[in-house]
C-alpha cells in the first residue's frame, strides 16, 4: 500500500503551533525516468523544506530502499538532497529490539515510529520542528 496522489496535511502541535505536511506517492527505482507514478510528483518534493523517508521496518531490506530513493531524488535534481532529512522506520510496534538496532547501526539519526502505538510520534513532530 501507498499514497496514490499528493495529500497536504496540517500537523497541530502544543496550543498554537502547526506545519503543513506533505504526503508524497512512494517512489521506485526509475521514477525519475518516468517508471511508475513518481516523476509526476517529483516535483511537489521541491516545495518543501524538510524531507522525511518513512520506511516500511519490515522491508526486506530497509537500506536498500533508502539508498534508492537518495538515487531517485539525485537523479531528478541533485539539490534535492542538500535539503534536512529524517529517515523515520514504520510499523515499529511489532518489531524485535533486535531489527530495530540492527536498522540504528545502518542509520544512527532515525526514529522508529508506530501509529498503532503512537509510539516515537511526538518525538519525531518535535524533531520536524526543530529543523524548520
Amino acid at each position: 500500500f501507498t499514497t496514490l496522489v499528493p495529500n497536504l496535511g496540517i500537523v497541530k502541535y502544543g496550543e498554537y503551533k502547526s506545519f503543513v505536511m506533505a504526503d508524497i506517492p512512494g517512489l521506485i527505482r526509475g521514477a525519475h525516468d518516468g517508471k511508475g507514478l513518481g516523476d509526476r510528483f517529483l516535483k511537489h518534493i521541491e516545495r518543501t523544506r524538510i524531507l522525511v523517508f518513512l520506511i516500511d521496518i519490515h522491508d526486506e531490506n530497509p537500506q536498500e530502499s533508502y539508498q534508492t530513493l537518495l538515487d531517485e531524488l539525485k537523479a531528478f535534481d541533485p539539490q534535492l538532497l542538500e535539503k534536512s532529512r529524517i529517515v523515520v522506520f514504520s510499523k515499529c510496534d511489532h518489531e524485535t529490539e533486535e531489527k530495530m538496532a540492527a536498522e540504528k547501526r545502518f542509520l544512527k539519526d532515525m526514529f522508529t515510529i508506530s501509529a498503532v502505538t503512537k509510539r516515537n510520534l511526538n518525538t519525531l513532530i518535535h524533531q520536524i520542528n526543530n529543523i524548520l
